[in-house]
């Protein structure tokens, strides 16, 4: 019972630390409610939406680029990296994997509590 116990834990830990970001938190949301493949673009769409709290989807240029850096270099890898996500650069989509589905309800509690975030996040 305690190795369940410990795992449980783990991965709750787990999840508190991919949620640490916003941005992640973003995608996270995005995944939850869509429950499928995502294109890397409207997720960068998603974050400068959700993040910066606009009415409408523009940036700069600048922001969205950045964005998408930041996306591609820092916060995909780190969901894959914690095998919650499976990156296809070819095809540039972001897609839940069976850990993510674990994951979902802690997920959910997660992203649940965080005030800024309306419930669902959508693209």
């Amino acid at each position: 019972m305690n190795n369940v116990m410990s795992e449980r834990f783990i991965e709750y830990d787990t999840v508190l630390d991919l949620c640490r970001n916003r941005q992640r938190r973003i995608i996270l949301a995005v995944l939850t409610n869509q429950q499928r493949s995502v294109p890397l673009n409207d997720l960068v769409e998603a974050v400068n939406k959700h993040d910066h709290h606009r009415e409408d989807t523009a940036g700069s240029e600048d922001e969205i680029s950045e964005i998408g850096l930041s996306l591609y270099h820092k916060h995909i890898p780190a969901l894959e990296e914690a095998s919650v996500i499976a990156y296809d650069e070819h095809r540039k989509l972001v897609e839940p994997t069976e850990r993510f589905d674990e994951l979902e309800p802690y997920l959910s509690t997660v992203l649940e509590a965080d005030p800024e975030l309306e419930s669902p996040v959508e693209l």
